[in-house]
């Protein structure tokens, strides 16, 4: 039996969401400009659609990080692998996150981006899931908050699949 996916969030509603924290956040920081630090893999498809809507000057970088190792649950602990290129020392700086839920990681991820000295820090997602907060975050920008359930579209993905699909779907796994 084949995995099923039901749509949660169309492609229009992301659409218009993306737009109006676009339009929020353009009015945060007029006349300065951002860095976007873009969570791979997954915020890659959020990140482009906010950064072209955008009217303020915006540079991009990216940061690979991992808490889960082979497991599937998170270990608490973070492993950086791939860092940033540039300083962000007095920069403004928003990392962009395609879904938080613990928060453990984003946590440790934003302790350790404020010992290197931006003149502001943010942190804007596309998906909140506040019912499996472990760790308190201070979430800027929330695209959407859902509830627990297990999604992929737009950057989300199941084993490296499903991130294409240009909707959040709920994932229910077919029987092998």
């Amino acid at each position: 039996m084949a995995d099923k996916i039901s749509v949660m969030i169309s492609e229009e509603e992301i659409e218009k969401r993306v737009r109006e924290l676009a339009d929020q956040i353009s009015k945060d920081y007029a006349g300065e400009e951002v860095l976007l630090i873009c969570i791979l893999k997954g915020s890659v498809f959020f990140t482009c659609e906010l950064a072209k809507r955008l009217t303020i000057p915006v540079k991009l970088d990216f940061m690979s990080v991992s808490s889960y190792g082979d497991a599937t649950v998170s270990s608490g602990r973070v492993k950086i692998i791939k860092d940033l290129d540039d300083s962000i020392e007095g920069k403004n700086v928003i990392v962009i996150e395609d879904i938080i839920d613990s928060g453990r990681t984003l946590a440790h991820l934003l302790a350790v981006l404020k010992v290197r000295q931006p003149k502001s820090i943010k942190l804007c997602t596309l998906l909140d899931k506040p019912s499996r907060r472990e760790v308190e975050v201070k979430v800027d920008y929330v695209g959407v908050s859902i509830p627990d359930a297990f999604v992929v579209g737009y950057g989300l993905d199941y084993a490296q699949k499903y991130r294409n699909l240009p909707y959040i779907g709920v994932l229910e796994l077919g029987k092998e």
